[in-house]
């Protein structure tokens, strides 16, 4: 049980200045969306139980252990959409960050704080994007690991999104030490060759994602398509017939443009559309076979 004490205002918090938390990004969040179905008057949780296993997954990695298990953290959540009667989209995100006021940044102490909060704001509305492929490396697996949900890692996708932006671009690609495509700033990217959809493997430096497992059901279920792992090079990118980049925030986003160079006919394509459909459908819980999936909120 929770107390309905500790669902307070965000605008009543504070955090010391001196959080080591906030002073050295010691911490690991997650990402989780809410779908409104106004037709069945219910609101979707999409795959609540998936985003807290990597959420906890996360913190064992970086020593951040989660104070609270999947299932209270799921009624957790549960009860702030409830609380705040929501009933449109919306993004939860959950945070777990050190508590000391310590000056070393050392991940030994157990104080760590956790907070989930909502945010209702629509993420990313243009229908597709233009991209171009950073300057900046990826962060490796033996740096701060992408495999993981690190505060740390996103200075890494806030200095890419920053440069495409100030050029004239939507968001960035990355690439690993190696040369080879890795992912989005904050997405995992698929591209089209034909009817076979390709994406990078987890050993490319990507965070493997919910959305793009997700995908990955859709192309072999729905539309019976062959789906693979393989490393991409960045000529790939410029030759593929479609590319298009997914995510919690963004669902499925169509690229229609990278480094200036237009892929396929510059229009989203008709694979990737399909593959939006249908993601569409099961996130507002119009797809039954994918059941496992929901958790209903009223």
């Amino acid at each position: 049980m929770f107390d309905k004490d500790r669902f307070v205002d965000d605008r009543s918090l504070s955090l010391s200045i001196k959080n080591k938390g906030l002073n050295y990004g010691l911490g690991c969040i997650e990402g989780i969306r809410a779908f409104w179905n106004k037709e069945q008057k219910q609101l979707f949780v999409f795959r609540l139980d998936d985003h807290f296993k990597r959420f906890h997954g996360s913190g064992k990695s970086l020593y951040i252990p989660i104070p609270y298990s999947i299932d209270q953290l799921s009624e957790i959540t549960r009860q702030l959409l409830l609380i705040n009667q929501v009933t449109q989209d919306v993004y939860i995100r959950p945070l777990c960050f050190k508590g000391a006021n310590t000056l070393r940044p050392d991940l030994n102490d157990p104080l760590n704080h956790l907070a989930i909060y909502l945010d209702l704001t629509e993420y990313e509305p243009k229908p597709s994007i233009n991209v171009c492929v950073s300057s900046w490396t990826r962060v490796g697996s033996n740096m701060i690991p992408p495999q993981t949900k690190s505060t740390a890692g996103y200075l890494n996708s806030g200095l890419a999104i920053n440069e495409a932006m100030l050029n004239g671009y939507d968001g960035a690609l990355f690439l690993t030490r190696e040369g080879n495509v890795s992912e989005g700033a904050t997405n995992n990217l698929f591209i089209v060759r034909g009817y076979e959809v390709v994406t990078p493997p987890v050993s490319d430096d990507i965070l493997p994602g919910i959305t793009r497992n997700t995908v990955a059901q859709i192309v072999y279920r729905e539309l019976g398509l062959s789906m693979r792992e393989q490393s991409i090079t960045r000529v790939e990118l410029y030759e593929a017939d479609e590319v298009f980049l997914t995510g919690t925030a963004i669902g499925i986003k169509p690229v229609v443009e990278i480094d200036r160079r237009m892929i396929g006919n510059g229009k989203i394509g008709p694979i990737t559309q399909k593959i939006q459909k249908a993601y569409d459908q099961i996130v507002r819980g119009e797809m039954s076979s994918y059941i496992s999936y929901y958790t209903s909120v009223y």
